[in-house]
């Protein structure tokens, strides 16, 4: 890392993303590829897209779980010059992100939960969601609008597995009901495919094909005492990122006002709420007004969102399709371009511990 004037830390125009590569993205079961086979499609794409050989990668960085096994290298400290990160998922061939566990017995934190009914992902994370509605006021109409602009810019994205499928209010609303507050179109998908993007150190992207894609900052942690067991966290009613925004505006040295668009990560509509709220874009008292269908959809909206169709409407691919669509809405070819965008936001697994956030811009920014 380097020093910015301040004294702090930084990773602020150190690296760039020179390319990025998707597989054709599938219902769950549906992928004809292993698992395996996914992944280095999507990278060798990635390859092909930034104009290098993959020769030249030297260090890889996929998601915590992934079952292709990476070596983890950092560009910005120069122990590799040409990472690819990657995602790959054949849930068809495993297991469902979206059921509880299958498990013999219990111990620990899930004897506390399993037998009221507590297991599965939607459970859990609507427990904190039904909290922040209460504590709050913010209505379930944002919520609505959240998954109304993932489905709007889906149908102008040909990757999309819900690309031609237009989800109405009226569908929304009659929607059968997973977890409270959370309808069927709330809930991510699963899915089967793959995604990757390269990354290089800031002076090699200029000498590439694509236009340079800067990171401008990334934080990654937790809240006080997030880990606490049982539901038991002090700030319950959160998607964990109240400590990280700060450091992350403060890193990329800009506001959320200088913010053209965004990628927020949707396990859940409840958890982009509070996201945006916790990224500062507007109090739980604007949420209502704010975070409406019109300002969420691209060209125009006050705040485009989830611009190529997200997890709610593209894929669950864990969330890494969304930094492709922030890398392409800087490079401009985003299938709902937002026209001059210069810094594009990320903010990954809300609610989760630890949850993660990433600004990116173009070079005119830097």
């Amino acid at each position: 890392m380097t020093t910015s004037a301040a004294g702090e830390r930084t990773l602020r125009g150190r690296a760039a993303i020179a390319g990025v590569g998707e597989t054709n993205y599938y219902k769950r079961g549906a992928a004809e590829d292993p698992e395996f086979v996914l992944a280095l499609k999507a990278i060798l794409t990635a390859a092909q897209d930034a104009g290098i050989d993959p020769r030249e990668i030297d260090g890889f960085a996929s998601y915590s779980n992934d079952r292709n096994d990476p070596s983890r290298l950092a560009v910005a400290t120069g122990m590799a010059r040409c990472v690819v990160v990657f995602r790959a998922l054949a849930q068809g061939q495993f297991a469902r992100f979206g059921q509880g566990p299958r498990l013999p017995g219990v111990s620990g934190e899930p004897a506390y939960t399993m037998p009221y009914g507590l297991m599965s992902p939607a459970q859990m994370f609507s427990m904190r969601c039904m909290r922040h509605l209460h504590e709050t006021g913010v209505s379930r109409d944002t919520y609505k609008a959240v998954s109304l602009a993932a489905y709007h810019h889906a149908q102008n994205n040909p990757r999309a597995v819900m690309h031609g499928q237009l989800l109405s209010p009226e569908a929304y609303d009659e929607a059968r009901w997973i977890v409270e507050p959370h309808r069927l179109y709330d809930c991510c998908m699963e899915n089967d495919g793959a995604a990757a993007l390269i990354v290089v150190p800031a002076e090699r992207a200029r000498d590439l094909p694509n236009t340079p894609v800067y990171l401008l900052g990334a934080t990654t942690g937790s809240e006080h005492r997030a880990g606490a067991p049982c539901h038991n966290a002090p700030l319950y009613a959160t998607a964990c990122f109240t400590t990280l925004a700060p450091r992350l505006y403060e890193m990329a040295e800009v506001t959320p006002g200088d913010v053209d668009v965004l990628q927020s990560y949707e396990n859940f509509t409840g958890g982009v709420v509070m996201s945006i709220i916790e990224h500062g874009f507007c109090t739980p008292e604007q949420a209502n007004e704010v975070l409406t269908f019109e300002n969420l959809i691209a060209p125009a909206g006050r705040l485009p969102l989830n611009t190529s169709g997200g997890n709610l409407a593209e894929c669950y691919m864990h969330g890494l399709e969304l930094v492709i669509e922030a890398v392409r809405q800087i490079r401009g070819d985003s299938p709902n371009p937002v026209s001059g965008a210069r810094v594009s936001m990320v903010t990954s697994g809300p609610m989760v511990t630890p949850a993660s956030n990433a600004i990116f811009g173009s070079e005119e920014v830097l």
